[in-house]
């Protein structure tokens, strides 16, 4: 079934012809997300500036029968913006407006298409920020973070996308515009604002997002530590975590996900050493400094060959750039790889990784490994 004549007339009265997508050039730059194994041409692409005309596209898609995607950046790594063929994708990156900053009640409203960092950068000024941090944080946007219920390195102590939002307001199948939630997130009945996030555009498109926002920190402590073994980096997350210590972010690193991440940005990790842990801790000073010594004590515990303290926010930043910069700068020493995304007690890490690198070796394939170790969530890179 195409798009009818009817139909694509309907939808540039609604949104204006020049905001209707028909060029097939135009629209296979919509085929696919992050997740580039799947493509599919959609029949159209609309680009809707505001709340009402979402509404209005899909009130069109409804009176004719025809199936819609949402996109937001398309950095999503799991297809959730795979278009159908002969239906539309309804993009909201033109929705890309801050609404309102609210530094007394410490909360956004923003449309979907603002980018995760940008959340940050305009609470920024009242000393507030927004806390779910995925590795592509400068290009993703809240609505997909919404739809993905996306984490990120800091969801250890902060926890994910759904932790963090208070309202949303959604177009639903019919066109209708309704909000879930509210301004203090917790409302009487059914939790239909978390029947919402991470539902991935199946049960409607969000059009506002109310977040909460966090005060900066009084003091962070970050350092990049090296290690002769997975295994003993492996332990030093357990025992850090068994000590109740509980760190706003534990990441890992192996050798080749080191060199990819090295030579793309150049952020100081050490090429060639078996594993890297960057561990950050924040909070109030004095608690944070304590916590920060049992952490330096416990990784030279577990034989750390090498720990780099930073220094000032620039040199905590290259660390994170490095860290945040590895999947994409896999690319550089393999043209293909499979992304996967699994979770294993902590305790078990060692063995988890372990396993891997065996079934890497019986396939006759190399597998680079970036993950959250703080929750035991493995992202193994099938090379």
């Amino acid at each position: 079934m195409s798009i009818s004549a009817t139909a694509r007339r309907d939808f540039q009265r609604a949104l204006g012809e020049v905001n209707v997508l028909t060029d097939r050039a135009q629209l296979r730059s919509y085929e696919c997300d992050g997740l580039t194994g799947y493509r599919v041409v959609p029949g159209l692409v609309l680009l809707p500036h505001t709340a009402d005309q979402v509404a209005e596209a899909v009130r069109v898609c409804a009176a004719h029968g025809i199936p819609f995607v949402a996109r937001g950046a398309g950095t999503g790594l799991s297809g959730g913006a795979l278009p159908v063929a002969d239906g539309v994708v309804i993009s909201l990156q033109r929705l890309r407006r801050v609404l309102e900053v609210d530094p007394v009640d410490r909360r956004a409203v923003l449309e979907p298409g603002v980018t995760n960092l940008e959340i940050t950068r305009a609470a920024a000024p009242h000393g507030l920020y927004y806390a779910p941090d995925p590795s592509s944080q400068q290009v993703c946007t809240i609505g997909g973070n919404v739809a993905e219920n996306s984490g990120g390195a800091h969801c250890l102590k902060y926890g994910f996308t759904t932790n963090h939002v208070l309202a949303l307001e959604v177009v639903l199948a019919d066109g209708s515009l309704v909000t879930l939630g509210g301004d203090s997130g917790e409302q009487a009945g059914p939790d239909l604002r978390g029947v919402f996030l991470g539902s991935e555009g199946t049960v409607g498109i969000t059009t506002k997002i109310t977040v909460r926002l966090l005060r900066t920190p009084e003091s962070v402590r970050t350092l990049l530590a090296d290690f002769p073994s997975v295994r003993a980096a492996g332990e030093v997350v357990s025992d850090i975590v068994a000590a109740g210590i509980v760190p706003a972010a534990v990441e890992m690193m192996d050798t080749l996900a080191i060199e990819a991440a090295e030579e793309a940005v150049h952020a100081g990790y050490t090429v060639g050493v078996p594993a890297a842990l960057v561990v950050e801790l924040d909070g109030p000073a004095q608690e944070c400094e304590g916590q920060f010594e049992q952490v330096r004590a416990i990784c030279e515990k577990h034989g750390c060959t090498r720990l780099h303290i930073a220094a000032d926010n620039e040199e905590r930043a290259a660390i994170w750039r490095g860290r945040k910069a590895a999947f994409a700068a896999v690319g550089r020493i393999s043209p293909d790889y499979f992304v996967q995304d699994g979770v294993v007690p902590r305790t078990r890490l060692a063995e988890a990784l372990g396993r891997i690198a065996e079934m890497g070796e019986q396939a006759g394939l190399r597998v680079a490994n970036v993950f959250h170790a703080g929750d035991g969530n493995l992202h193994p890179l099938v090379l």
